[in-house]
């Protein structure tokens, strides 16, 4: 292992918490082999853990941050996986994707952290690219009707508007409108640990 390695590595707690629990949903849902793209892989966590558990599909993380690329590579290092690719730079916003031959998309914690624009790109391209059949797997906080679904997720979306306007939990309606726009609909609504949601969505 590389001696920058632990200086690079980026780490969430929540990860170590939701891990096995998206595990579950994804395979369920994803192919048993084949591609799948994973948007705003953040630190890498997910991504090293899903690969590692899931050694048929070949993982290709990716993220438009360098910190955050950086801390993927270096994640990738602490185990030899030959199913973990090397992460590439990508704004989902900025299309069309560089990346298009893929199976499957995975979104982990993106959309209420992003602005509305980038969930509408990260549609688009799914409906765009994904075969019929294939799945884009969204997980994250969600409000149902207008509502949000605990008052932890109220704070947080509080906390998200105040540091950037375009940024907030998105309403499951909007969702499936924009879903329904892009000859995607949500097969299943799965619920996560924190009072998130697991979205199955496929074309």
């Amino acid at each position: 292992m590389s001696q920058n390695v632990p200086d690079q590595r980026l780490s969430s707690p929540a990860v170590a918490r939701n891990r096995d629990a998206i595990l579950a949903v994804l395979r369920d849902v994803l192919p048993q082999r084949g591609k799948v793209l994973e948007i705003a892989s953040g630190s890498g966590e997910h991504a090293l853990h899903l690969a590692r558990q899931l050694p048929a599909i070949s993982w290709q993380p990716s993220d438009p941050n360098p910190q955050a690329l950086a801390s993927i590579a270096a994640w990738r290092r602490t185990e030899a996986l030959d199913n973990l690719l090397e992460p590439v730079q990508l704004d989902v916003t900025l299309r069309p994707w560089p990346l298009e031959d893929f199976d499957a998309l995975v979104c982990i914690n993106m959309i209420h952290i992003a602005p509305w624009e980038a969930a509408q790109a990260l549609l688009k391209e799914a409906g765009k690219n994904l075969e019929e059949g294939g799945v884009l797997y969204l997980y994250g906080p969600f409000k149902r009707d207008g509502q949000h679904t605990a008052e932890s997720n109220a704070a947080f979306d509080e906390d998200l508007r105040r540091r950037d306007p375009r940024w907030g939990i998105r309403d499951l309606n909007d969702i499936e409108v924009l879903a329904h726009e892009n000859r995607l609909r949500i097969e299943r609504i799965v619920e996560m640990p924190a009072n998130n949601l697991s979205l199955v969505l496929r074309k």
